[in-house]
Formats: C-alpha cells, sequence, structure tokens
C-alpha cells in the first residue's frame, strides 16, 4: 500500500484531485494507493474553515478506484485535537492557513501507517510517485528536498515541507512532531508548520531537488510543486499559479505535459458540479 497524505478543507478538492490524477497516470505500480485527508472545523477563525465536505471525498474515492478497486480516499477529523493542541497558539494565523499545522498530529492518529508520503494540493507528479516513495528511510525521520529559496536566504539545507516522505517510527522515536507541536505553541515563525519541522529534525534524509522542484520543470522531475513564486519580467512580482488555473499554466507557463491530466480534470470537476452528471458517474459501471 502507497501512503499519502493530504490536509486541508473544501478549498482543497481541485488540488487533490488534479494531485490524484498525476499520480494515477504517472505511475506503472499495481500496489493500490490509501489516500488520507485531515480536516478539521476552525470557523470560528474563519467562517470557510469547515471539513471538506462528504460528497467530496465519496466523488475522490469513486475516481480513485475507478483506476485500482482496492485504492481508497478517507478524511479524518481532528478538530478535536487542533483545538486541544493548538487553539489560540502564536502561529495559528499563519502565512497559508491553519490547515498547514495539522499534518503535526501524525503522530497522534492511531490510523496512520508507519510510512507515508504527506504533500501539498498545489503538487503535479511528471513522473513516477515509486521514485520518491520507495526511497529508502530506514534511519531518518523523513527524506525531503530542499526549499528554493530557503536554501540560500536561510541555510543551505533547509527543507520545503510541501513533500516529506516520513518515518512515522523514527519520529515517535525522537520526539519530532511533539517537538515541532511544542515550537507551534510556544515560538511565532515566518513560515509556522515548515520552520517548526526543520528546528525538531533529529536526522533528515535530503532529496534532490526534482523530488521538490518549486520553479521549473525538466524532463527528469517528479514532481513540481506550484508553489507562489517570483517572475523578473515585465517586472519583478510574485504570483501565486496553481496547476488547476488550466488556462495560466498553458499561457504563462507554456506547460501541455500535463494536459492529460488536466482536460480529465476538466471533466470530472463538470461531472461533480452537474448533479444529473454527478448522479450519473456513480450509477454507471
Amino acid at each position: 500500500m502507497i501512503n499519502v497524505l493530504f490536509c486541508g478543507n473544501d478549498k482543497v478538492f481541485d488540488g487533490v484531485l488534479t494531485c490524484m490524477l498525476s499520480i494515477f497516470k504517472r505511475t506503472q505500480t499495481k500496489e493500490p494507493f490509501s489516500i488520507t485527508i485531515l480536516t478539521m472545523d476552525v470557523s470560528h477563525i474563519k467562517k470557510d474553515y469547515k471539513c471538506i465536505n462528504d460528497d467530496m471525498i465519496k466523488f475522490l474515492n469513486k475516481v480513485a478506484k475507478d483506476y485500482n478497486p482496492e485504492n481508497k480516499v478517507r478524511k479524518i477529523d481532528v478538530t478535536d485535537i487542533y483545538m486541544k493542541e493548538f487553539a489560540d497558539s502564536p502561529n495559528e494565523q499563519c502565512y497559508c492557513s491553519p490547515y498547514t499545522l495539522i499534518r503535526l498530529f501524525a503522530d497522534l492518529l492511531p490510523e496512520m501507517p508507519e510510512k507515508f508520503l504527506y504533500l501539498d494540493i498545489d503538487i503535479m507528479f511528471n513522473r513516477d510517485i515509486s521514485l520518491l516513495y520507495d526511497t529508502d528511510i530506514t534511519d531518518y525521520e523523513y527524506a525531503a528536498a530542499n526549499d528554493h529559496y530557503g536554501k540560500y536566504l536561510i541555510r543551505p539545507d533547509y527543507i520545503n515541507a510541501g513533500v516529506i516522505l516520513f518515518n512515522l517510527k523514527k519520529c515517535k522515536e525522537t520526539g519530532l512532531f511533539e517537538k515541532a507541536r511544542n515550537q507551534i505553541i510556544t515560538k511565532k515563525w515566518l513560515f509556522a508548520d515548515q520552520d517548526a519541522l526543520w528546528h525538531s529534525t533529529t536526522k533528515k534524509k535530503l532529496l534532490g531537488q526534482k523530488f521538490n522542484d518549486q520553479k521549473f520543470l525538466w524532463k527528469h522531475t517528479v514532481v513540481r510543486h506550484f508553489s507562489k513564486r517570483l517572475f523578473w519580467t515585465p517586472y519583478p512580482h510574485t504570483a501565486n499559479i496553481k496547476q488547476y488555473h488550466v488556462t495560466k499554466v498553458h499561457k504563462i507557463f507554456g506547460y501541455d505535459v500535463f494536459d492529460d491530466i488536466l482536460y480529465e480534470y476538466i471533466t470530472l470537476k463538470n461531472l461533480f458540479e452537474n448533479n444529473h452528471l454527478y448522479k450519473k458517474y456513480f450509477t454507471d459501471k
């Protein structure tokens, strides 16, 4: 079983769907996938911060099973844990959303497997996921690639936490998540969970940039991370273009390598949003 973890609310649907499709379409293995989405209701912070709805999970699960009947998509509600651990913490209003923090609960969830791949939702696989997932991390807490900008601005071994292959057994031995949670509640960090994880690390395996390329797409790129990036033309500015912004992916990045994935995404998104087609999708065999 290949175990994948996402975190978020309804807003992650497009990202999870496109990322899932990229995994299924670029991977040759017959091994099934177990995909978990950690979610929570913290609508007291912001009205949209509610659990991802069950219809979305049902639909994602159906898409996954169409590729392999043994695939599964599930959600785990961690609201109670969040309220106990992180409510009113210095990083609750972090740079992205409080959903970036909840992967730090992995050691508290009995449902989590010993090895899993955490992914941000703005990820696309350009090559087989096995190239990453089969990395030997027996003696490490996790494997991750450098942060594209952080390796210059912070430290050469500073990691990007958008793609992390975790060894949960080792993390429990070293107390990685417990230490990171303590960082979240005692210090204010610019990049919240990413900083907390990095500062709490005992032993990590540093991966090549091809496993989390936050700026370019090469033939050897395994993971293209559509994170916010700096553009120099026509003037210096940042832009946050995600893979499901299909027109911008074509016009600004000039990518067509993901077209088979994105066209299927558009079709499936239309099915999900059209009630008649949605019902037909679940009744067709």
